[in-house]
């Protein structure tokens, strides 16, 4: 029996960045996956960095942290949101792992002497990259997301990989070309002049588009797609009108509306399936229809380059679904604590709040305004959730106002404090010491042992959990006994008990008010929200109808 041939799918950009490359490629493979086809994607960046674990967030947005431990971009998030996908390091490429590895070959000698060059040891590597990918998943169709726009000089030695696929398996391996049509304000009329050209710049690398997914504010007219059609010889039902929408969620959804399902199989090569798409056409529908809020106000600092939303998206969609779940749409505000450090009697618009989550990030920048925050939540009520960073800043709070401890600190913010209740890690001294920073924080998922009947237990309603971390920094084992006698409960430890991932007090002392050193948002999903993000919504649900 002949082996079924694996089908690739390589999505690219054109005109410009950030017009939703990711949301695109996770949405096909969302419609593929509900006809019934295992489905992986991969994300290439172009970036000589290693990985994104050193990549400012409030530059380039949040670092996603994969199962096995691999900080990457944000939009593996979007592909695990998606299509359920657990993300490792063959999911993420970079320029930089592609150059490391061609010259660890070259040392090693196995190139067995001859010269190393980019064309066309550069490529190649690049797709045995791919085909590692669509192995370890075993997917029958791998969508593989360019980031960048076509033209750029860094994208070329990925583009000539996708060209040597297609040369080599002229019927498995397909070109999806994202362009933005701009609307001239005194024209009044989408133009397509940009993605023309877009089309050309392919044609110059031996690519054409088989799909041209048109992104702008309104769905592409009739005239467009014409013209698009004749430019690229493709078929007008290959030119996918993809206008904005509601949510991110509504992508598949209007794209089926576009019959882009059929048309993707048809010119793939393979059986129509009747799709599945029913629980997300549900959840599309649901999220228009809610009308109560939820005031959740997120404390954190990355809030000075671009939009917080990409610094935090993980948190906004698992906030967004957990909000769905109970009927109720997230209202969020962003608040910088750097302004309560300033000025604490400003700490009294958090009451106008029915929660407040802090986030995880680094550096002591906002830190004093953070532990501010959290003392005055635990007083006022106001359900708290802290992420990595906010679970230290809740132990740090409850040690100086509650043990009395003045100036009790991480180690992070103040080496020299007398009561470092956060605490560098064993393993991660030499590495702060000798300067290693890329990839060498406690990174991806790890077990961890909760306590019978706490806030936490009765959330997951089981005893173990795994859950991804990101961090250099835990509550300090020589504390815990003292802090627990005062009332903070460590309901999550690790599965030798050093290590404390989760604190909280317990309901009858406050609402909700919980921290965990792991980043729960990385395993939220539409149709399955977090149960510690439902958890802290419902607590604020609660509080609003006090």
């Amino acid at each position: 029996m002949k082996k079924k041939q694996a089908k690739y799918i390589f999505v690219v950009g054109g005109v410009m960045s950030s017009v939703g490359k990711g949301i695109a490629a996770a949405s096909i493979g969302k419609i593929l996956q509900s006809r019934g086809y295992k489905v992986a994607i991969l994300k290439a960046d172009m970036y000589i960095n290693i990985d994104a674990g050193t990549i400012r967030p409030a530059e380039h947005g949040e670092v996603f942290v994969g199962e096995d431990g691999i900080e990457a971009d944000q939009d593996l998030g979007n592909y695990e949101r998606f299509i359920d996908q657990i993300s490792t390091r063959e999911n993420y490429i970079t320029t930089g792992q592609i150059y490391l590895e061609v010259i660890k070959k070259e040392r090693n000698l196995e190139y067995e002497g001859e010269d190393v060059e980019v064309y066309p040891d550069i490529p190649k590597e690049i797709i045995r990259r791919i085909e590692t990918c669509q192995l370890k998943n075993k997917s029958e169709i791998t969508i593989i997301e360019y980031g960048g726009t076509v033209g750029e000089y860094q994208l070329l030695p990925f583009l000539e990989a996708a060209r040597m696929m297609k040369s080599k398996n002229q019927n498995d391996v397909f070109v999806v070309l994202i362009s933005y049509l701009p609307t001239p304000t005194l024209l009044g009329e989408q133009k397509s002049k940009p993605t023309q050209h877009a089309i050309i710049d392919l044609h110059s690398m031996g690519l054409n588009p088989d799909f041209v997914l048109c992104r702008a504010d309104k769905p592409a007219t009739k005239d467009i797609k014409k013209t698009i059609s004749n430019v690229c010889s493709l078929p007008t039902e290959r030119i996918i009108s993809a206008p904005d929408v509601y949510s991110i969620y509504d992508v598949p959804v209007n794209f089926e509306k576009e019959n882009l399902g059929v048309t993707l199989l048809k010119t793939l090569g393979l059986p129509q399936r009747q799709k599945d798409l029913a629980d997300w056409q549900a959840l599309s529908n649901k999220i228009k229809k809610i009308k109560k809020e939820v005031r959740i106000g997120i404390v954190g600092k990355y809030f000075n380059f671009k939009s917080c939303k990409d610094t935090y998206i993980s948190v906004i969609e698992s906030i967004n679904h957990s909000s769905w779940s109970l009927n109720f749409k997230p209202d969020i505000i962003w608040l910088d604590s750097e302004k309560y450090e300033k000025n604490p009697s400003l700490l009294k618009e958090l009451d106008e709040l029915d929660g407040i989550i802090v986030p995880g990030g680094f550096g002591s920048r906002g830190v004093e305004g953070m532990i501010l925050t959290a003392d005055y939540a635990r007083k006022k009520n106001i359900p708290y959730f802290g992420l990595c960073l906010g679970m230290q800043i809740l132990t740090i709070s409850y040690a100086r106002n509650i043990l009395g401890w003045s100036g009790a600190n991480s180690t992070e913010m103040d080496i020299k404090t007398k009561y470092p209740v956060i605490a560098t890690m064993a393993d991660q001294v030499d590495k702060i010491k000798n300067k290693n920073y890329g990839g060498t924080m406690r990174l991806g998922a790890y077990k961890a042992i909760l306590k019978e009947g706490s806030v936490a237990y009765k959330a997951y309603g089981k005893g173990e959990i795994s859950e991804r971390h990101r961090h250099r920094y835990e509550v300090n084992p020589e504390y815990v006994e003292e802090l627990e006698k005062a009332g903070l409960i460590f309901s999550g430890r690790s599965l030798d008990g050093i290590l404390m991932e989760i604190a909280e007090l317990p309901q009858k002392v406050h609402p909700f008010y919980l921290g965990t050193q792991f980043h729960p948002e990385f395993k939220s999903r539409p149709l399955a929200p977090h149960p510690l993000f439902t958890a802290f919504i419902k607590a604020c649900i609660n509080k609003k109808k006090k």
